[in-house]
């Protein structure tokens, strides 16, 4: 069996991790992008896929979930 399926911290991917820790240090789309070397529309889709999976609204109530759930830090 994975024993990834186990931790609490594997609703992300790392890709996704990394879009959210920069979000919250309130940088811009196109500075995300330009900060991981992708497209701001491949940041945008992290952004979305995030907000699917944690089935909320908007960016910020992903940031709030993702905090509660620790897969993120202010």
């Amino acid at each position: 069996m994975d024993s990834k399926q186990y931790r609490p911290s594997n609703i992300l991917t790392k890709r996704e991790r990394e879009v959210f820790e920069l979000l919250v240090q309130d940088k811009t789309t196109k500075e995300i992008a330009e900060e991981l070397f992708i497209s701001e529309k491949t940041v945008r889709n992290h952004i979305s896929n995030t907000i699917q999976k944690l089935q909320v609204k908007g960016r910020s109530q992903a940031v709030v979930e993702l905090i509660r759930l620790g897969e993120i830090k202010l």
